[in-house]
């Protein structure tokens, strides 16, 4: 399953990479890519590009058929830095360019236009080939849209955390909203209504939350894993077709439950 945003199609399924270090980062990217996966997503900030980088070369997945990610940290941002923290991931990843990338977290010390303006050039150069941000409100998302054209806005989005407002600007703007911690790190494997609408389909409650994301126009997600059986298991919530009945008990649940909220995090609410 693909997303289609601004003409260029997107594997609707990827594997995250957060808190994956070492070689147990590289067996899971290697597992992910042989399990099927080909959206892998990383960050400067996780420390693991290098891993990353090793494995979709050990892969027999060639690069080109993979849609890769990261993310500038948010006190890289200036024009400067930014050039170089780019740099550093292509040498980490071993790649000559980014499918996408992204302003980790929005911040206030450096000018927006900075940022885009060095972005804007390395699309140019075909360094990158797309970017956009993560963890923007939509007032920060607004300010974004209007100095340039982004293609991802990435999240913390799962059933327990419903994002109405960031989705339907994904929609106006034909921007990809990409679910990260789509299984709200563990907290929906107990959740009782999760689990019934898993039984009725033989599958698992986080499997019924990846379908209800990836159902949903312009949306992917990017679970992770470090265990093998989990990364396949994950992958299989491309086959399962949810009824009307399920969509509403889960638009049922409680829909603002966080699990990511740094002290540098903007203000959610605004």
């Amino acid at each position: 399953m693909h997303k289609t945003i601004q003409d260029t199609p997107v594997p609707a399924l990827g594997f995250g990479t957060y808190e994956l270090k070492g070689d147990e980062c590289r067996r899971a990217v290697i597992s992910a890519l042989e399990t099927g996966y080909r959206h892998i997503d990383t960050a400067r900030a996780y420390g693991n590009e290098d891993e990353v980088g090793v494995a979709i070369l050990e892969s027999d997945v060639p690069r080109e058929e993979i849609f890769l990610t990261s993310k500038v940290w948010f006190e890289d941002l200036g024009y400067d830095t930014l050039m170089r923290e780019i740099d550093a991931s292509l040498r980490a990843l071993r790649t000559d360019f980014l499918d996408l990338s992204l302003v980790h977290w929005p911040t206030e010390e450096v000018p927006l236009e900075e940022t885009f303006r060095a972005l804007t050039r390395l699309r140019e150069e075909k360094v990158i080939r797309h970017f956009g941000v993560s963890n923007f409100t939509p007032k920060w998302l607004e300010r974004a849209l209007k100095l340039g054209e982004i293609f991802c806005n990435q999240i913390e989005y799962h059933p327990l955390l419903r994002q109405p407002r960031l989705h339907q600007m994904a929609l106006e703007h034909d921007l990809l909203l990409t679910a990260y911690a789509p299984l709200a790190q563990g907290a929906l494997h107990d959740n009782e209504v999760l689990q019934a609408i898993a039984g009725r389909h033989e599958v698992t409650s986080e499997q019924v939350a990846l379908a209800w994301l990836l159902e949903q126009p312009n949306v992917a997600a990017i679970p992770r894993s470090g265990n093998p059986e989990h990364i396949r298991s994950n992958f299989r919530a491309l086959e399962i077709r949810l009824d009307d009945e399920d969509r509403r008990r889960i638009n049922e649940l409680p829909g603002d439950c966080r699990q990511i909220d740094p002290a540098f995090a903007p203000a959610w609410d605004e």
